[in-house]
């Protein structure tokens, strides 16, 4: 597995509208860090914000759209996935 290099990291929340990102590291609560990966918001994945607005903000993952609440995202480190 690489190295993270958390320098060039950001948190969901931060990502760009429409950029592919992967998570790198989940800093939630171990019990919410496991519901995330039951739903797929796992390390490695690749995911796209596509709506942020009102406190919220709503993710592509592979075919399926998921919801989460700002300060949620805050907690998942991403990096650009070029």
């Amino acid at each position: 597995m690489p190295t993270m290099d958390y320098a060039a990291s950001m948190t969901l929340s931060e990502a760009p509208l429409g950029a592919p990102v992967r998570i790198h590291h989940l800093r939630a609560r171990p019990e919410v860090s496991k519901r995330l990966r039951e739903l797929g918001l796992c390390e490695d994945a690749v995911v796209s914000c596509i709506m942020k607005g009102h406190g919220n903000i709503i993710c592509a993952l592979r075919n399926t759209r998921i919801g989460l609440d700002r300060h949620l995202a805050g907690s998942i480190l991403v990096s650009s996935d070029e």
